[in-house]
């Protein structure tokens, strides 16, 4: 399964940064200037700088590992983001590639 969401921020690098670093301790990060990969248990999770702001892709095996990798990471970005009183994100389901 695969879920992809958009996040306007002007501080794409730095919220990016920010959520790698943090995750970077318990978890398998790759980090660049443009792109952060996660390794989480459940799925993974692509973090890319955007003109308007962040691309989130997550990957999971199955609908509920895809539920707790999205709860995981959004929660803690509109964390990080707080000072931009962020909105939930809209997330869109991607079909599988056959």
């Amino acid at each position: 399964m695969q879920m992809t969401a958009d996040f306007p921020t002007a501080r794409g690098q730095a919220l990016m940064g920010t959520t790698a670093k943090h995750f970077g301790h318990k978890i398998p990060v790759t980090l660049t200037d443009a792109h952060a990969q996660l390794q989480f248990e459940m799925g993974e999770a692509q973090i890319a700088v955007t003109p308007a702001g962040l691309h989130l892709a997550l990957s999971a095996s199955d609908a509920d590992r895809m539920e707790r990798l999205r709860d995981v990471l959004e929660r803690h970005l509109l964390r990080f983001a707080h000072r931009e009183d962020p909105a939930p994100l809209t997330w869109t389901p991607e079909a599988d590639p056959a």
